[in-house]
């Protein structure tokens, strides 16, 4: 099986020993405590699960400061997005070299980790701006990623971590979210060494089922790891057991058995083109996929980033040497009225965008809201059916 990023072995800084968690709780009810923000309980979840291989804890300021502008920590090690634990109110753990990070997406707030603390460091907006800029191309505020990022605080708290659940991922997606170490070990139950992984963060329609079909037949492989986040996405995005609901109904439909593991991970989505895509195919590797399938627009939002930037960044940027798993680039996928069948449109010959059944997103959610089907062309019926119930709800509420 693929090897982990940067490491022989998987990282999961998750507790499972019973006797060590016990203890750990109970320590934690007497350390100075911070409350973290969602962006830095998604880190905790990410490195609990090992998805995050081979960090131990957040970064400090040096090393964010150079992922930021290398890609690369300060000893070398090639990541992407700085992996931080940003605040703006430390008065409760000022001077402690030990502290609790409480959840704050769960109810009262209960330990979520126990951090010893390497450094407490200033951001300066200078340092902040760079940051921004780098890992999102953009000091935009109307940008979603931008503006939670600058949002987070100027204070960095540093340190490894001992991460002692996953948060409301656990309990609220109990079938669908996986660590990095569960996946592993499916595939290798499953047999599986060529794996695909697709990312996700909107319901499948028929394009996308047909794109993760390509992949998997151009590439020879034994499976497909449609890996959806579960975190928090933008305001009027399709919440996770949506999601959820209609890429099962798919999968349980159209796609032969043992080729397809539906799951999902514990992050916040960023909306960071380019730099996220890279992010992706890091975790992925670390959960034991060897390609990752990057289309049109991924991980972007808006008219932030061109169509294919998040494909160029692999070419450009990212060094040959740097990631073990390998990269599916995939052009926008769409129906071909006159092959009657879905393609991606930069190998249709002789076609206009006339020969295309294609509906926006905004056509797409008004269709559903009022009820009307979406074309066979377009979405299959069954996964229509659900987001139209979805839509019916949101509408009576």
């Amino acid at each position: 099986m693929i090897k982990p990023h940067g490491a022989d072995a998987l990282n999961p800084l998750l507790v499972t020993d019973g006797q060590q968690l016990e203890s750990l709780r109970a320590e934690a009810e007497t350390l100075p405590s911070l409350l973290l923000n969602s962006a830095a309980a998604a880190n905790a979840v990410m490195l609990g699960g090992g998805y995050f291989t081979p960090l131990s804890g957040y970064m400090n300021l040096a090393d964010a400061l150079s992922v930021s502008l290398k890609m690369r920590t300060v000893d070398g090690l090639f990541w992407p997005v700085p992996v931080l634990n940003l605040t703006n109110d430390i008065s409760g753990i000022e001077g402690a070299s030990r502290i609790a990070l409480r959840d704050p997406n769960v109810e009262d707030n209960p330990v979520i980790a126990v951090m010893d603390v390497d450094a407490i460091e200033e951001v300066s907006d200078e340092q902040l701006d760079t940051m921004t800029r780098e890992i999102y191309g953009t000091l935009d505020d109307a940008h979603p990623g931008v503006s939670v990022f600058r949002s987070l605080g100027n204070i960095c708290v540093s340190g490894a971590i001992q991460v002692l659940n996953l948060s409301y991922f656990e309990t609220d997606f109990g079938d669908t979210f996986k660590t990095a170490v569960e996946i592993r070990d499916e595939i290798a139950e499953r047999g599986w060494e060529k794996v695909v992984a697709f990312q996700t963060r909107n319901p499948m329609h028929l394009a996308h089922e047909e794109l993760c079909r390509m992949a998997m037949e151009r590439l020879g492989a034994d499976g497909i790891v449609i890996h959806m986040l579960l975190g928090k996405l933008k305001k009027g995005d399709i919440p996770a057991p949506v999601r959820d609901a209609c890429i099962r109904k798919m999968v349980d439909l159209y796609f032969p058995e043992n080729t397809v593991m539906v799951n999902g991970y514990g992050f916040d989505m960023l909306f960071a083109g380019p730099r996220e895509a890279v992010l992706h195919a890091l975790f992925r590797q670390n959960m034991g996929a060897t390609h990752l399938i990057v289309g049109r627009d991924h991980a972007g939002v808006g008219d932030f980033y061109g169509p294919f930037d998040a494909q160029t960044i692999f070419e450009e940027q990212v060094p040959t040497d740097a990631l073990e798993i390998e990269i599916f680039n995939a052009d926008h996928t769409a129906w071909s009225k006159k092959l009657n069948k879905v393609v991606m449109m930069r190998e249709a010959e002789g076609h206009t965008m006339e020969d295309y059944e294609i509906l926006s997103g905004t056509k797409v959610r008004e269709m559903l809201g009022n009820g009307i089907a979406l074309p066979p062309e377009v979405a299959r019926p069954e996964v229509a059916q659900i987001l139209m119930d979805y839509y019916k709800t949101e509408a009576a509420a």
